[in-house]
């Protein structure tokens, strides 16, 4: 594949965390994987793991979990609806609970039909395309790719089209309040937004209240939410920057669905985690103890050359690629089939209403953020 346009970094990211929202952030990454794999930060007052190797023993340790020990819930959600939903997310939670719960998530998500949730991505993507019309402005865009997840997801699980609209405010609502830099007013209606969520589902799975299966079916909404416009966003990015890749995929449907598996790796969505250290202990080499953080970055370890040789080329066609986008090991995210499903449905409708990858990737910087790299279009 011809490389394309790549940008140029016309300075570096001060640190890993302001590499998310960085113009390039790929060449500081490929200097840390090279020169500090695993490092402590004590600026940020973490240990960061960059390389494949130090990222793949970090996030498949037995030594470290998804939430601080003292802290499973974040103290500004706890005691509200939207704590009680997080508390039994099956990413949040580690142990036997989340074992059994993730068993449960895997297998519903395994038993999504494909082309059902394709025919759903295609009804959804036209109707919020003749809604919002995408192509006028940057924000009508950001709209669609928000929502998009939403309409699909909360489609696939039933819910009638009339309500699809109200789903996306309450999940959109709902997913501000999680953010650690959250406005005391989001979190109140974020907090209000989880109540009302709550309510929709278990009168729609039939249930009496609040359990692991109506917080996880919420979950699918709000985790699909972000990720997933960020997916969307850098797909287009990298349809704008590879004009050969635009051609093949305006003629090749199943072509669009190896650019977004690309993307995923190449212009990750999610671009770090964290873990944090249960118990003292050796993790990929290097003694860490207890109440210890680690700054996993994922989007550096995609592009480490001992996990995806020649990684800073953009290459759909690329063999035995390895991505660590969507975790491994005890937390390895179940809906990267789901979130590339919406994302080729997106992508599809946005091309034909007239969305122009290539004027987009004139004018994009990107949302704040500290972990997920989101574009803000102005074109």
């Amino acid at each position: 594949m011809v490389p394309g346009a790549i940008l140029k970094a016309v300075d570096q990211p001060s640190t890993p965390i302001a590499a998310v929202t960085h113009a390039n952030p790929y060449p500081y990454y490929a200097t840390l994987v090279a020169e500090r794999p695993l490092y402590r930060d004590d600026a940020l007052g973490l240990w960061v793991a960059t390389s494949a190797t130090a990222v793949r023993a970090v996030m498949t340790s037995e030594l470290c979990r998804v939430r601080p020990a003292a802290e499973p819930v974040p103290k500004a959600l706890v005691g509200s609806p939207a704590g009680a939903i997080f508390g039994q997310l099956v990413r949040m939670t580690d142990g036997g609970t989340h074992l059994r719960a993730k068993l449960g998530v895997s297998g519903h998500l395994a038993s999504l039909d494909s082309a059902k949730i394709a025919d759903h991505g295609v009804a959804c993507a036209r109707r919020l395309a003749e809604e919002l019309e995408p192509a006028r402005d940057g924000g009508r865009l950001a709209d669609f790719t928000f929502r998009l997840p939403t309409y699909i997801v909360a489609s696939v699980l039933g819910f009638r089209p009339e309500q699809l609209p109200q789903l996306a405010d309450w999940t959109l609502d709902f997913v501000g309040c999680l953010a650690p830099t959250a406005t005391a007013e989001r979190l109140e209606g974020g907090k209000v937004a989880a109540a009302r969520l709550v309510e929709a589902f278990v009168a729609h799975t039939g249930g009496a209240e609040l359990d692991s299966l109506v917080a996880n079916r919420i979950g699918y909404l709000s985790q699909a939410c972000e990720a997933t416009a960020g997916l969307i966003g850098n797909t287009l990015l990298a349809l704008g920057r590879y004009p050969d890749v635009l051609a093949r995929v305006t003629t090749d449907r199943a072509f669009l669905v190896a650019v977004v598996r690309e993307v995923v790796r190449h212009d990750a969505p999610v671009q770090n985690t964290r873990r944090f250290v249960a118990e003292s202990g050796t993790i990929a080499g290097q003694a860490m103890r207890e109440d210890d953080a680690v700054l996993v970055v994922l989007a550096a370890a995609n592009h480490d050359p001992a996990a995806n040789a020649d990684g800073e080329r953009f290459d759909p066609l690329r063999k035995e690629r390895q991505a660590f986008t969507f975790s491994l090991g005890a937390h390895a995210c179940p809906g990267e089939t789901l979130a590339t499903l919406i994302t080729v449905a997106g992508v599809e409708q946005l091309l034909a209403s007239g969305v122009q990858p290539e004027r987009l990737a004139r004018g994009v910087s990107y949302r704040p953020s500290a972990n997920l790299r989101i574009p803000r279009f102005t074109a």
